[in-house]
């Protein structure tokens, strides 16, 4: 990276620790340390494949975990973008400083609340009349978490170097019980046996096209959903009810955009894929689709998941109109409401 944006590097990993600081303790433990074992790995620069060494990632995380007691009550900082100090959520005003200089920055709530922030490389950019996209390589500045996609204003942010981590963090829990699932399935399509690198890269370079449907979706759910929905999310963030009508939105979003287009493709790699990574929440509103992906699995016969598919298309769109009606005639307190609106309507 070029000295000038050293500062703004720093900037915003500062405001990546501010954030880590408030929401580490939303994963268990098990998570929590793959999670910081693989943020060592990223930030001191070794490889997938090697060996990291115990004692210094011990002192490192207590290191850590104690600059995140210190940051705890922090705001974050502006961004030094030439002569400006920009706030941090204004991603856009950003990009237009940072795009022509082949970086790329993004800046969004996720799951539970938690922002995100990051720093990287630009790889592809391209503007349509449906959205704007942004492909970003290596990663300067990061969180713990690392969303390896996400929309936010009509953009769709691709993370190549997140995609990469989040398959290998999946493979590693994989390979401590070596199951005959998705994952294992969708392992088995590459050559990870004598070209891990070669292979992990052809597996993230495949599932790109998957992120980018679902976010396309994302953007078809937001023209249809409106700027309601957001606000209703931020009216009851760390709850089951946000964490279920993300799931909501993102099972639409999926049966408009990203099944509909693997299956046409006949992509069983990333079908498999697709399927692995599915939380546990969305597949308990959805257990017909799991069962029509084990018989396309079994029986090679995809008529069956099509048939859901099509059929999910207009029942997430009710539920989520539905969930959205709810918010408007009660405000927060349908935080209490959608719960059961949303678990009566599983599919």
């Amino acid at each position: 990276m070029q000295d000038e944006w050293r500062s703004l590097r720093d900037s915003v990993q500062h405001n990546c620790h501010i954030s880590d600081a408030a929401h580490a303790g939303d994963y268990t433990l098990c998570v929590y340390l793959m999670k910081m074992r693989e943020f060592y790995r990223w930030e001191m620069g070794y490889a997938y494949a090697d060996s990291l060494p115990h004692e210094e990632v011990g002192d490192w995380l207590r290191a850590r975990e104690q600059l995140w007691e210190d940051l705890e009550e922090s705001d974050f900082v502006h961004l030094p973008v030439g002569d400006q100090a920009i706030d941090p959520l204004e991603a856009e005003t950003v990009n237009t400083r940072l795009l022509p200089e082949g970086l790329v920055y993004s800046a969004g709530y996720g799951q539970r609340a938690k922002p995100h922030f990051f720093l990287g490389r630009l790889d592809r950019h391209e503007d349509t009349e449906e959205y704007r996209l942004i492909v970003a390589g290596e990663e300067f500045a990061r969180d713990l978490t690392s969303p390896p996609a996400m929309s936010l204003n009509g953009t769709i942010f691709i993370r190549r170097q997140a995609l990469r981590q989040m398959i290998w963090e999946k493979m590693e829990e994989w390979r401590w019980n070596r199951l005959d699932n998705p994952m294992g399935r969708a392992i088995r399509c590459y050559d990870f046996d004598t070209d891990p690198d070669g292979a992990l890269d052809a597996m993230a370079e495949g599932q790109i096209d998957t992120l980018i449907l679902h976010e396309i979706g994302e953007v078809q759910c937001g023209r249809e959903l409106g700027p309601e929905w957001e606000e209703m999310l931020a009216s009851f963030p760390r709850s089951k009810a946000e964490i279920q009508a993300r799931a909501v939105r993102d099972n639409l979003a999926d049966a408009l955009s990203t099944l509909p287009r693997l299956l046409d493709k006949a992509d069983s790699a990333s079908l498999h894929f697709y399927f692995a990574t599915l939380t546990n929440m969305r597949k308990s509103l959805m257990p017909s689709l799991v069962e029509a992906y084990q018989t396309w699995h079994r029986e090679g016969n995809d008529s069956v998941l099509k048939q859901i598919i099509q059929r999910s298309q207009s029942h997430w769109q009710r539920v989520a109109e539905t969930v959205l009606d709810d918010f408007r005639r009660h405000g927060r307190d349908s935080m209490q409401r959608i719960p059961d609106l949303i678990e009566t309507n599983a599919l």
